[in-house]
């Protein structure tokens, strides 16, 4: 069924592990023609979030108030068409829903048709969808529908790599997305099979090194953060990032001694690198055996493919890495009205 998404059943325990006390917020998604009734692996919650005012304005930047002027110029206005969904790379594919979304935005009208769902492995050279309709309308929504499937697949592609590499951790990202797309970036790694991290300031209290360095002490940033929750009688989870493990001590001792609103202990940069580009996870393990289950655990820092295996073999929770959104390599996918052709010249130049 179009616009219908899965995910790899190897990392399911860590997609859906509920969250003990985090405040629930509803997404804002308008518009006609996609209400994420059907999806299985819907958009993160946001509060304000509008995706369908994200695709307007990328539709309204490409568009400058003047339109496709080259479409104007060569395509008849009644000209219907079909065009095809290609892959160019092997990856997990990601963004259908959203694309359709571009393509209905644009042009009520079109039928879209997909063999494949979001979440599915693609390999080069494969037709996996196809839109039907005006070809001005197909062309004007081509490129945008496009940057956000590839980024989106990208980011999918790489977080499931990380995930079965990370498990029986789970992987999170973070907030290093880029801007204006942080529910889109943070959809693309629930469809690989990872997690998300907080999606904001709002939703998830994160004591990190300048709020404690602020408040004095490790102690009195979290008894901060106990005090204020109180007074304002709110429920979330609440992370306090460790950098030593006399930082982990002490937050050990704080909570042996004191009702704390503390669900997740950060272990920052206690995975160290070696020159043969190796880790050494020896403190990790420590401060995780430190630690043994009386909280959440969260590794981050020198988080790699090629690390994160002994990172998760550790007995942590969590690894969050920035690499999922920051570094994101698009997964390369073009929509062809000539398939043959493109299919030719793709295995010409090796890209199909």
């Amino acid at each position: 069924m179009p616009g219908i998404l899965s995910i790899s059943p190897l990392v399911v325990p860590c997609l859906f592990t509920a969250s003990r006390r985090i405040v629930r917020v509803a997404a804002t998604v308008r518009g006609p023609r996609m209400s994420f009734e059907s999806v299985t692996l819907k958009p993160p919650l946001h509060p304000t979030y509008d995706l369908k005012g994200v695709i307007q304005l990328a539709l309204a930047e490409d568009a400058g108030g003047q339109g496709d002027v080259t479409s104007m110029a060569t395509i008849p206005v009644d000209m219907e068409i079909e065009a095809n969904f290609l892959a160019k790379e092997d990856g997990i594919i990601a963004g259908i829903a959203l694309a359709e979304m571009v393509l209905h935005e644009v042009d009520p009208s079109l039928k879209v048709e997909w063999s494949h769902k979001d979440g599915d492995f693609v390999r080069k050279g494969l037709q996996f969808g196809k839109v039907y309709g005006r070809a001005h309308n197909i062309v004007v929504a081509e490129r945008v529908a496009l940057n956000f499937m590839q980024r989106m697949s990208g980011i999918a592609t790489f977080t499931k790599r990380m995930a079965d590499a990370a498990y029986p951790a789970c992987i999170l990202e973070t907030r290093k997305t880029a801007p204006g797309l942080r529910l889109v970036d943070k959809w693309a790694v629930l469809i690989g099979g990872g997690r998300n991290h907080r999606m904001g300031l709002f939703d998830m209290v994160l004591i990190k090194d300048n709020h404690i360095s602020v408040a004095g002490s490790i102690k009195n940033a979290i008894k901060s953060v106990d005090m204020y929750l109180e007074q304002k009688n709110l429920q979330m989870e609440v992370e306090v990032e460790t950098r030593t493990l006399e930082e982990v001590h002490e937050v050990l001792q704080y909570a042996s001694q004191t009702k704390t609103s503390l669900t997740r202990i950060m272990l920052d940069n206690m995975v160290v690198p070696l020159p043969n580009g190796d880790v050494e996870v020896s403190m990790l393990r420590e401060a995780v055996d430190l630690i043994n289950g009386r909280f959440e655990t969260e590794a981050s820092g020198n988080v790699t493919l090629e690390t994160i295996h002994k990172i998760g073999q550790t007995g942590v929770t969590y690894i969050s890495s920035g690499a999922l959104t920051h570094s994101v390599k698009a997964l390369d996918i073009s929509l062809k009205i000539d398939t043959e052709l493109a299919l030719l010249v793709g295995r010409r130049t090796k890209r199909a």
